[in-house]
């Protein structure tokens, strides 16, 4: 029986997955969190799904090994690319992932047209296909891909002219078109929200789907008995494959973490916390992560 003060693991390509953290942490205060940002990889939208796949392989296997008791795919490229192998290679961690919320735009629109701004890999995965078939057939549907925003996002650059220019030259089409609900496909489109507000206007509802996700963690952990105490004192702990300094100014500027930020190799296809010792050589073999791709 895991204990169930242990940790949840939460990852992402980058900072995209703090605005899913955010809200995981808002709605259960008592949890403990491991968050793992692959910015050596980022941005995961243009990779081959078999890489993207390799790399959530590689992330959970670290995060289970330091105690994780739930793993949450705060990513929609990873989650249409690898939730269905994670949950068939580690049966015995309870995964949540992330799926467009066009569901709930479908059911509130008024205008019968509604947006969805994502990663050409979330397009293109088959869960954004089901996705559309069972919920959105009985509306228009205008999807449009967003080539430069999860840098705009890793960089800090919310609100340059540069990032409105990207903004109003993807969301211009999508409001000719007569959205009235604009779905935000990827964990890292959050934090554009005001300025992606201020260029749709008022007639425009943006649809996060963070609250929703940290919803179902809560139920999945309810379902399985495994809530924290609640007199636990939560920890939360971040990784990086890239440079824990800019990952820790990132989390302090968009969620206000200021906890400990630690490196992680992936060397040969491996993580490995790079704090800590060993003297056997690598903590995680490399046969355990398959080969590198990047």
């Amino acid at each position: 029986m895991p204990n169930p003060n242990a940790p949840l693991g939460v990852f992402d390509s980058g900072v995209g997955g703090l605005s899913v953290w955010r809200e995981i942490v808002r709605r259960l205060p008592h949890e403990s969190t491991l968050y793992f940002a692959d910015q050596a990889h980022v941005p995961y939208g243009p990779r081959p799904p078999a890489e993207v796949n390799d790399y959530a392989k590689g992330i959970t296997r670290f995060l289970s090994d330091q105690g994780a008791k739930l793993i949450v795919v705060a990513c929609n490229t990873a989650s249409g690319a690898a939730l269905h192998t994670l949950r068939a290679t580690f049966p015995n961690i309870p995964f949540v992932g992330m799926e467009p919320a066009v569901k709930p735009a479908a059911e509130r629109t008024r205008s019968g047209v509604i947006g969805v701004i994502a990663t050409p890999a979330t397009f293109q995965a088959a869960l954004f296909q089901r996705l559309v078939e069972r919920f959105a057939s009985q509306v228009r549907l205008e999807t449009q891909i967003c080539p430069g925003l999860v840098h705009a996002v890793e960089t800090g650059a919310l609100d340059t002219p540069e990032t409105e220019a990207l903004l109003r030259r993807y969301l211009t089409p999508l409001l000719e078109a007569g959205i009235d609900h604009l779905v935000l496909g990827c964990t890292h489109y959050p934090f554009l929200s005001n300025a992606i507000a201020q260029i749709a206007g008022p007639g425009v509802t943006l649809v996060d789907p963070a609250p929703a996700v940290a919803r179902q963690v809560e139920r999945v952990l309810t379902q399985r008995g495994l809530q924290a105490e609640e007199n636990h004192t939560p920890r939360h702990i971040f990784y990086t494959s890239g440079d824990p300094a800019t990952l820790a100014n990132m989390a302090r500027a968009l969620v206000g973490y200021k906890g400990p930020t630690r490196p992680v190799a992936w060397e040969r296809g491996t993580t490995e916390d790079s704090t800590r010792e060993t003297t056997e050589g690598f903590p995680y073999s490399a046969s355990k992560y398959g080969r590198r791709r990047a």
